[in-house]
């Protein structure tokens, strides 16, 4: 009777480590399935403050931004990207992108104080960037051109606030002849 009893609790134990152990893999091939796609394909990002208005709310906006076109350099004048801060690279900005290298700039210098402009020529390996909204915004006017190695995302598709669902492929250009 107490061999009976072993054998039975035996196949009820493997039944249960081998269905735990079936959906522990699965759960981790999930994960890993996630990491790939977040680190090289697409990733959600959120954008908040006034440095993009009136492209994303000051109170935050969700977004789909894509890798690959990064990795294949298929950006330019006019896309939103998503980079890596030169000045605190544990932060991630989102800017619009102005200028690729050799690319000659104009920008205006103080904005708020005045209508002087500048032009600079960005320099090999590097980009302009620029937040929509010029008066409330750090960006490459304050830190320079930044190393295209920075660049990390092209944004393409805000999701949230649902209302401002779309794309946003090339929208709001400041100057479209670029």
């Amino acid at each position: 009777m107490v061999g009976l009893i072993g054998r039975l609790w035996n196949l009820q134990y493997k039944s249960i480590v081998k269905e735990a152990s079936g959906k522990t893999l699965a759960v981790a091939k999930f994960f890993c399935v996630l990491h790939v796609t977040n680190t090289y394909l697409c990733t959600f990002a959120l954008a908040y403050g006034p440095s993009m208005i009136p492209t994303f709310n000051l109170t935050g906006d969700m977004f789909l931004a894509e890798r690959l076109s990064i990795k294949f350099g298929k950006v330019g004048p006019g896309d939103i990207v998503l980079l890596r801060s030169p000045e605190s690279p544990r932060k991630v900005m989102v800017k619009r992108l102005l200028g690729l290298e050799s690319h000659s700039v104009t920008y205006v210098v103080d904005p708020m104080n005045s209508d002087r402009c500048d032009t600079i020529v960005v320099p090999k390996g590097h980009v302009w960037v620029e937040g929509d909204n010029i008066y409330n915004s750090r960006d490459s006017r304050q830190f320079g051109p930044v190393p295209y190695s920075l660049l990390e995302g092209k944004v393409f598709c805000k999701i949230w606030p649902p209302k401002e669902f779309g794309s946003l492929m090339k929208s709001g250009m400041k100057d479209p002849d670029l």
